[in-house]
């Protein structure tokens, strides 16, 4: 009997943990890690995030599978919606087929209009501020793994509208440094990635992001591991974490 009634409670403690688990998940914050590197150096391949579901309210997006649960008239819009801020970093749905997830930083409002030039991004026809203060190298191939072409980017700080200052990387002269002027419609948003020369984001596949996309900001990194070369961090080579372990990224917040 008290065999029994020791089983009966840790599988009553698991279905317990798995459903408190499943809640925060769902409502509260959704693990996210990053698979490109469209976001350096500001997330690197490698990094976990907690993403905020709280901070725009929740759409049909925001629930796992929700898209194939609700249709667009049983839940349209978004519940107890708040409209994101200027430079936040957020998760959203791809607008071309609402399958996958991306990451980029919200630098067009509804009604705005943005422009590349020669680099430099405008905002209803007046520059953002940039200015050089850095360089950034691979941290992966600044060990020297074979087979890493280590690049050295330019890095600058842009100053939004609001004081949102943030860091964006600049490797070359590209296609993407120069764009025809987007008109931001309304109930959408312009996202761009901090690797400007190596991001695939408003200006060219993604178009405008509507409200309802949006899955949640993300706030913190609780996680970091080189992943991107070969042979780094890979869970059945523990002699190799803490190597490949980013320990000063942990608990990171995203800015």
């Amino acid at each position: 009997m008290d065999h029994d009634s020791g089983w009966y409670e840790t599988a009553k403690i698991f279905v317990q943990a798995l459903a408190l688990a499943l809640i925060v998940r769902v409502f509260f914050y959704q693990p996210f890690n990053i698979p490109s590197g469209s976001m350096k150096n500001t997330l690197l391949i490698g990094d976990y995030l907690f993403v905020s579901k709280l901070s725009y309210g929740y759409s049909r997006y925001s629930i796992p599978f929700g898209d194939r649960i609700f249709k667009s008239s049983m839940f349209d819009g978004r519940l107890f919606g708040s409209e994101p801020k200027r430079g936040d970093v957020i998760v959203f749905k791809f607008p071309p087929d609402r399958k996958t997830d991306y990451i980029k930083r919200l630098i067009g409002m509804p009604g705005d209009r943005v422009q590349m030039r020669d680099g430099i991004v405008y905002l209803n026809g007046k520059a953002i501020p940039k200015k050089l203060v850095g360089t950034f190298k691979n941290p992966e191939c600044d060990r020297g793994y074979r087979g890493c072409v280590n690049v050295s980017f330019k890095v600058y700080q842009e100053t939004l509208p609001n004081g949102v200052k943030y860091k964006v990387l600049d490797e070359r002269k590209s296609r993407y440094d120069t764009t025809k002027e987007f008109v931001v419609p309304t109930g959408h948003y312009f996202m761009m990635g901090d690797n400007r020369d190596n991001s695939s984001d408003s200006r060219v596949s993604v178009g405008f992001v509507p409200f309802e996309y949006l899955i949640g900001r993300a706030d913190i990194i609780f996680f970091s591991a080189a992943t991107e070369i070969p042979g780094n961090f890979v869970l059945t080579r523990p002699w190799n974490w803490p190597g490949a372990i980013r320990w000063s990224r942990f608990m990171k917040i995203i800015r």
